[in-house]
């Protein structure tokens, strides 16, 4: 039997995906801050300091993208990009004040928009969807 356009789970997924992308980009758009430099930012405020390659394998994103986006929030003033002191390879990523007083602002805002995104489904169920797409990601990256 053939799927309908509609069937696709991978359809249902990127239309959530590009719902609450849209959604948190206008939360955003205020403090200039796009959805994907938003993660980097998130990283920081728990862990400053953290190196590129780091973030690179926490967001899963290529080192390409992730020094792109670096930049440009160094270029907004929220990060300052050093050489680490024991490998001079090695770049390291801290927030500046102004991205330290950014936080103050945004981790409210991500919070609440956690809370509207999970409303009305329980712990068993969060816990069943994490492990659902955890689930689909193996599959895909073991093609």
């Amino acid at each position: 039997m053939k799927l309908s356009f509609q069937d696709y789970i991978s359809i249902k997924i990127h239309k959530t995906d590009l719902l609450l992308t849209g959604f948190i980009k206008s939360r955003l758009e205020p403090y200039n801050l796009a959805p994907e430099q938003n993660l980097i930012m998130m990283l920081l405020w728990e862990r400053d300091g953290l190196t590129q390659n780091q973030m690179v394998q926490m967001l899963n994103k290529d080192k390409t993208n992730i020094a792109r986006m670096a930049s440009n929030l160094e270029k907004k003033g929220f990060i300052k990009r050093s050489q680490s002191e024991e490998d001079k390879r090695v770049i390291q990523i801290f927030l500046t004040s102004e991205g330290k007083k950014l936080g103050d602002k945004i981790i409210p805002i991500a919070e609440q928009f956690n809370e509207l995104v999970c409303k009305g489904l329980s712990e068993e169920e969060l816990t069943e969807l994490e492990r659902l797409l955890s689930k689909m990601s193996s599959n895909i990256q073991s093609e």
